[in-house]
C-alpha cells in the first residue's frame, strides 16, 4: 500500500520524530540498563522538577532519543508479562526501534538477560519482522526489521 501523498503546505510539514520519555524510579539504573542492554549513548543529562532526565540516542542514530526520567517516587503502574494482556489498556503502549535482523537482536538480548515477550513474528503487512521486549520496570519496546 502506498503512502498518502505529502502535504509540505500543512503547518506542521517540519514535523519529525525526536524522542519518547519513558518513566524510571531510578535514574542511575535506568541509564545502566538503557546503555548496558541497548548499547545506548548518553547525549545530555539535566535536573528538572525534582528528577533527573537525560537523552539517549541509539548505537549509530543521533535523529532519535529516549527520555528517561528518573527519581522519585512514582506508582509502579502495571508490570506487562506478556503482549496480549497489554492490548487491554488504553494509552501509551510501546515505542519501537528499528533492527536490521530480529533474530541476532533477540539472541544477544537474551544473553544480555533482557526480559523477551514471546516469539518474533512476521506481519506480511507492513512488511516486518516484529518482537517485544521490556524494560526492567515494564516498559514494553517493539523491534522491528525488514523482511526478506
Amino acid at each position: 500500500m502506498a503512502a498518502p501523498e505529502q502535504n509540505p503546505s500543512s503547518p506542521f510539514a517540519s514535523a519529525r520524530g525526536h524522542h519518547v520519555a519513558v518513566r524510571v524510579p531510578d535514574y542511575a539504573e535506568g541509564k545502566r540498563w538503557y546503555t548496558e542492554k541497548l548499547d545506548f549513548r548518553v547525549v545530555a543529562e539535566w535536573p528538572w522538577a525534582g528528577l533527573q532526565l537525560a537523552y539517549l540516542a541509539p548505537p549509530a542514530d543521533d535523529s532519535f532519543h529516549v527520555e528517561i526520567f528518573g527519581g522519585g517516587n512514582p506508582d509502579p503502574g502495571t508490570y506487562y508479562t506478556n503482549v496480549i494482556d497489554s492490548l487491554e489498556r488504553p494509552g501509551y503502549h510501546h515505542f519501537c526501534l528499528r533492527v536490521d535482523d530480529i533474530d541476532d537482536a533477540l539472541a544477544e538480548l537474551d544473553r544480555r538477560g533482557v526480559t523477551i515477550f514471546g516469539r518474533p513474528f512476521d506481519l506480511k503487512e507492513i512488511n516486518s519482522r516484529l518482537a517485544l521486549i521490556g524494560d526492567p520496570w515494564g516498559n514494553m519496546i517493539e523491534l522491528s526489521a525488514p523482511l526478506s
